[in-house]
């Protein structure tokens, strides 16, 4: 992948590829989905639920079948959550598509056929570093009750320089 030339003061560009290895790295960096008890507890709740409809009513045996099958279908969605993910991103009109990253003063600018969009410094909240790339966790605006919309982008390290990567952690609103 290309590296950042610095094109003007304080401004960066590169492009990636929407691939399966970038989405991968996208989800391995960005969840925070644990497998504990916690994680399984609606899946459990459904299959015993549906077991005691089936062995302590008298309601038909399908549905309590239905509940059971529920519970299992949640269980694998649980577990296999990241290659649903993953074939999910791929599976959208925008995958393996090429996207153009600016990042300058004013923010992280990603350009594709599909898509342009951008990040103002002024609405991220907090930006996190991790092995492989950025978490950029930022605002969307307010909703009708006055709470705050949150969101998050990555950014991998991939494509970006040295100096790129110096760039965004400055940016980080917590050090300031």
């Amino acid at each position: 992948m290309p590296k950042f030339p610095m094109t003007q003061p304080s401004s960066y560009t590169a492009s990636f590829t929407l691939d399966k290895a970038h989405y991968s790295e996208c989800y391995t960096q960005s969840s925070t989905l644990s497998h504990d008890k916690k994680t399984y507890f609606k899946a459990n709740v459904l299959t015993v639920f549906g077991l005691i409809i089936l062995l302590a009513t008298p309601v038909n045996p399908y549905a309590a079948w239905f509940v059971i099958a529920l519970g299992l279908l949640e269980t694998i969605s649980v577990y296999y959550h990241k290659p649903w993910w993953v074939i999910r991103q791929m599976l959208s009109k925008a995958s393996h598509s090429e996207v153009k990253l600016t990042i300058d003063e004013q923010g992280i600018l990603t350009e594709s056929f599909h898509i342009n969009n951008r990040i103002l410094w002024s609405d991220v909240t907090l930006v996190t570093e991790t092995e492989l790339g950025f978490l950029i966790y930022f605002s969307l605006g307010k909703t009708a009750m006055g709470k705050d919309i949150a969101s998050k982008s990555y950014i991998s390290k991939s494509c970006l320089s040295d100096d790129a990567i110096a760039f965004i952690g400055q940016k980080n609103p917590t050090v300031a």
